[in-house]
């Protein structure tokens, strides 16, 4: 009697391919990125698009197992199109991929519904282990971020007062933030000085430099 052999695993080839949305606004990154993830035999870039606000129709139109989606996007942030997702097409793994490791970005991210989040300068190798371990269930964060993000504590701002801090980042008046809120001035004014108090600024300008050096914005 022969032993029995043990069993082989299947070849990345003959499982079906992991197809990847990929929304990155900056064309050689994005075709970088794709080709590397090309390579890994298992995993397909399906789609690409360099706008934020065109993620959602995107991923509509295409069968998806994954949507790799960069955070400082035109049209709509990662992070936006992310919690869009997460409530349009629940189904979907997200996986945020950024060039800034800023711990107010991570809890954004899992706020939003993110399954995974990793900084660019991590190896292919890496990214391509975390697009297949987020379809297993898993969470992958990058270790680092999250370390960091545990020291730093949770971001004081509310959503008002990321809004209004936003908002008046072009240098907008108060008369003029109002309006486009559809806020009182005095109200405004009040989420304003809020800000600034919570992320010991000086003035508003400096709030603004603050608060997006830490993520929260």
């Amino acid at each position: 009697m022969t032993a029995a052999q043990p069993a082989t695993p299947h070849d990345a080839h003959d499982r079906p391919a992991i197809r990847v949305l990929l929304a990155e606004d900056q064309s050689m990154v994005r075709e970088a990125l794709a080709a590397l993830l090309g390579l890994e035999g298992d995993i397909e870039v399906v789609v690409q698009v360099a706008r934020g606000d065109q993620v959602l129709d995107a991923a509509r139109r295409t069968p998806l197992d994954v949507a790799l989606l960069d955070i400082e996007m035109p049209g709509m942030t990662g992070l936006d199109a992310a919690a869009l997702l997460r409530r349009e097409l629940p189904g979907l793994k997200v996986v945020i991929l950024t060039t800034f490791g800023r711990p107010g970005y991570l809890r954004r991210a899992m706020e939003s519904g993110a399954d995974a989040f990793l900084v660019k300068d991590a190896p292919a190798a890496r990214l391509a282990d975390a697009l297949r371990r987020v379809l297993r269930g898993e969470r992958v964060i990058d270790p680092t971020l999250a370390a960091a993000a545990l020291a730093e504590g949770a971001n004081p701002l509310t959503d008002r007062e990321r809004a209004v801090l936003t908002a008046s980042a072009d240098g907008s008046t108060n008369a003029e933030l109002a309006a486009a809120l559809h806020l009182s001035h005095g109200t405004v004014r009040n989420y304003l000085s809020t800000a600034i108090q919570k992320t010991g600024a000086r003035n508003r300008a400096e709030a603004v430099r603050i608060a997006r050096d830490k993520g929260w914005l």
